[in-house]
């Protein structure tokens, strides 16, 4: 700051706990109220989900507060989905670096999605059993909304405008031609399900296991190709605050988003997420477990409004997403319309661990000289870790130095997956 003008602001200082005190009120005032609901009806008992709308980036600081939305659809059973509730928040919460400030917070949850649904996978696939699931998990932090995904449970966003966008991806083989030419260059083959007389039915499926889908947690059965990394998009949201619908393909396959969306405008959270499972039982029947949950994001100002149905506007703004990923994505995820501003701070699916994890030489070092793994978040002496951008566990060409580094099971876990080796965990 110039001399002059710290001399004209000299009689503007204020005592620092009356500052540190204004600060905290407007930190308070700025940020939105976040009312939520959720409704379900089950036929298999294998969705489940998770509400958590008191977690703290700074442990007994209530200005850090931040809320975590899931829903995790289970197949072949529920273990996978259990398991997969309980570990993966903190998979992830420990994956993100101690005493950082909350935009870095904020930077680093994408790399810290990846390792922690990748942890949690490799924990639940340890156990040996079939089970898996898809996971679509949510963090709210004031304006700023996280979503990482796996498999086709859905979170779209819908704003005050009326624009509605998907902030996941679908990992389904029938529709996503990426990840199927992904799943057959490691290893997997991809078909439909063979009957009597040669004739192929139902979707695409991956071989052997016949999964529908390309990414999940556990699905010891199919392989490693069917990889838990997960497709991650964060966006901020403007003052006009929006809505989430996060919901089981229970709703997807009886609803586009488009429905989803314009069946509960102007209902509160709770009766919203019970009237987009009804539309969807009345369009389709109970034929799969069905679960919904509505997250409204609400200004200071409104909180006595829900999202009202959207006016006609006399003029059209529309305002782009700035892609950085070339993941094949929806249509809807190509966009977002609304009256206001919607900021895309992250976006990339790649299924490579080394692109998810990124560059850095110093990652994973602690102050006690010790490596720690980018993964399982195990401590490593320098000898131990390996560079996650090496080539094969036994090549000489790696460069040990750098970071991020993992642990040997991880760097097998990184292998099996890009069809390098065979996993070595036996199904029970």
């Amino acid at each position: 700051m110039a001399s002059g003008e710290g001399r004209r602001r000299r009689h503007d200082l204020v005592p620092l706990a009356a500052l540190i005190s204004r600060e905290m009120k407007n930190e308070k005032m700025e940020k939105p109220t976040v009312r939520y609901g959720h409704a379900a009806q089950s036929r298999k008992g294998e969705d489940y989900f998770l509400i958590k709308t008191d977690c703290q980036r700074v442990p007994g600081n209530p200005l850090s507060t931040f809320s975590v939305f899931a829903i995790f659809d289970g197949h072949n059973g529920n273990a996978a989905a259990i398991f997969t509730r309980e570990h993966l928040l903190s998979h992830v919460l420990s994956a993100v670096p101690r005493g950082i400030g909350r935009e870095e917070w904020l930077q680093a949850l994408p790399r810290a999605l990846v390792a922690g649904f990748v942890k949690t996978d490799k924990e639940f696939q340890s156990r040996g059993e079939t089970s898996g699931t898809t996971a679509t998990f949510v963090i709210v932090d004031a304006w700023t909304v996280t979503v990482a995904s796996v498999g086709d449970s859905r979170c779209i966003l819908d704003t005050q405008g009326g624009g509605i966008s998907s902030l996941t991806v679908d990992h389904r083989l029938e529709e996503n031609v990426e990840e199927r030419e992904r799943v057959t260059a490691s290893g997997g083959e991809v078909g439909r399900l063979s009957i009597v007389g040669g004739a192929e039915i139902g979707p695409l499926r991956c071989w052997p296991g016949g999964l529908c889908l390309s990414r999940s947690i556990g699905d010891m059965d199919v392989g490693e190709f069917i990889v838990p990394i997960p497709y991650v998009k964060q966006v901020k949201l403007s003052n006009a605050g929006g809505r989430l619908i996060i919901a089981s393909d229970g709703i997807w396959d009886a609803l586009s988003s488009e429905m989803a969306a314009k069946s509960c405008r102007g209902l509160p959270a709770e009766l919203a997420a019970r009237q987009v499972v009804k539309e969807a039982l009345r369009t389709r029947g109970l034929k799969d477990d069905t679960t919904c949950i509505v997250v409204n994001i609400i200004p200071p100002d409104n909180l006595a409004h829900p999202l009202p149905p959207p006016k006609k506007q006399n003029k059209l703004r529309t305002f782009l997403f700035r892609k950085r990923s070339c993941d094949s994505a929806n249509k809807l995820s190509k966009k977002l319309s609304a009256i206001g501003t919607v900021e895309e701070l992250f976006e990339e699916g790649s299924a490579m661990l080394a692109e998810r994890l990124g560059n850095d030489e110093s990652a994973g070092q602690t102050t006690s000289g010790l490596f720690t793994c980018a993964v399982c978040q195990v401590d490593l002496a320098p000898s131990e870790g390996i560079s996650v951008h090496a080539g094969s566990i036994f090549s000489t060409s790696s460069k040990p130095w750098q970071g991020p580094f993992l642990c040997a099971g991880c760097r097998n876990k990184k292998d099996a997956m890009e069809g390098k080796r065979p996993r070595e965990v036996k199904v029970a």
